[in-house]
């Protein structure tokens, strides 16, 4: 055995050393923060449960999610349904679907549980990294009220061919479900209920009776 540990230090002296002067390649080691020899510190951060060496980014571990989280710890709460951290701003704020970060990002593909990019918690419940429009359930990730209110405009100052003036078409409305029966317009048809442009032609173009 001392012939064994004396090749592998050998070994390790011949591929460098790494950390301080006490640590060998072929040595069997403890994980801990700091060198029990000279202090040497590895990390500023270091986990006794996921073994994570790191600099200080106010990490804490939680043992629900099961892994190191980047906080402060204060600002965040596990929900146990979604089965996440979340921001404390979300806490009973927040529609729960059962363990939703366990699943990749529908647009980035990413997986979303371990990711280091933040999830964005949309109002639907879904989560995603980046986008406008939830592509699960179709609903809108942002307010976008701003946004309607622009393309309102754009509406009004793009007015139709005059065959096309008077054609109306039944909509689905991704945002409140709602269904209704407005003017077609190629830049988009506005719900009668939420005033969304979120939404989806259900049935065919027709022309108001009262205008044929």
């Amino acid at each position: 055995m001392a012939a064994t540990a004396r090749e592998d230090g050998a070994c390790g002296e011949a591929q460098g050393r790494r950390g301080c002067e006490h640590y060998d390649r072929g040595c069997l080691l403890k994980a801990q923060q700091t060198c029990e020899e000279c202090s040497t510190l590895f990390g500023e951060y270091y986990c006794s449960i996921c073994h994570l060496f790191d600099k200080d980014k106010k990490q804490y571990h939680c043992e629900n999610c099961g892994i190191c989280r980047i906080g402060p710890k204060e600002d965040f709460f596990h929900c146990l349904k979604c089965n996440l951290c979340l921001a404390m701003n979300l806490q009973g704020k927040h529609k729960c679907i059962e363990n939703v970060s366990r699943q990749n990002c529908p647009i980035c593909l990413e997986d979303i549980h371990t990711s280091r990019v933040v999830a964005h918690v949309l109002p639907c419940g879904h989560l995603l990294h980046r986008g406008y429009r939830c592509p699960l359930c179709m609903h809108s990730a942002l307010d976008m009220t701003r946004y309607w209110r622009q393309l309102d405009d754009e509406v009004a100052q793009t007015p139709m061919p005059s065959e096309y003036q008077n054609m109306t078409v039944d909509i689905l409305c991704n945002d409140c479900n709602g269904r209704s029966t407005v003017q077609f317009h190629i830049l988009g048809m506005k719900c009668n209920i939420c005033e969304s442009y979120n939404t989806a032609q259900t049935g065919g173009r027709r022309i108001s009776l009262d205008q044929q």
